[in-house]
């Protein structure tokens, strides 16, 4: 599975997260598989798409950043968040816990960072807007690729 990181400038509210979170991403896809067409099956909650769903998407490369998750969870645990989940909200109180970090946000509601840290098995996920989220993947994908390179040289 990947984490896909949506770094699209089209919409004004991603120009606007992505300014207040100072880095390139306001939106996060758990990418739980792709077809042999390349289309992606993807897990997150969407404001626009009204909280958690699973959507086919294309992940332009123009548009996504791509991390691998090496060993975290199967397609399987993914499905069945998805499955517990479906129909929950989007947190819009979570969303403002990016301006005031005290938000924890709404019950059984998600914004998309905090619905993939869930499904990754993160503690206390409404701490993770799609920035920080990244930053903890990135580092930990990173640490992966020096031990297994280590291994195999």
């Amino acid at each position: 599975m990947q984490v896909a990181f949506y770094k699209g400038r089209k919409r004004l509210f991603n120009r606007l997260v992505s300014w207040w979170l100072r880095g390139p991403y306001s939106h996060c896809e758990l990418v739980v598989r792709i077809d042999g067409a390349g289309q992606a099956s993807c897990l997150s909650s969407s404001f626009v798409d009204g909280g958690v769903r699973l959507k086919c998407m294309w992940l332009n490369p123009e548009h996504w950043d791509v991390v691998p998750l090496p060993g975290y969870v199967s397609p399987s645990v993914a499905y069945q968040w998805a499955y517990d989940h479906a129909g929950a909200g989007y947190d819009v109180l979570g969303l403002i816990g990016f301006v005031w970090r005290p938000q924890r946000g709404a019950p059984r509601r998600w914004f998309c960072s905090e619905a993939v840290a869930a499904v990754l098995g993160y503690p206390e996920p409404w701490r993770f807007d799609p920035m920080t989220l990244w930053a903890a993947l990135a580092g930990r994908t990173q640490q992966h690729n020096n031990i297994t390179e280590g291994v195999h040289a």
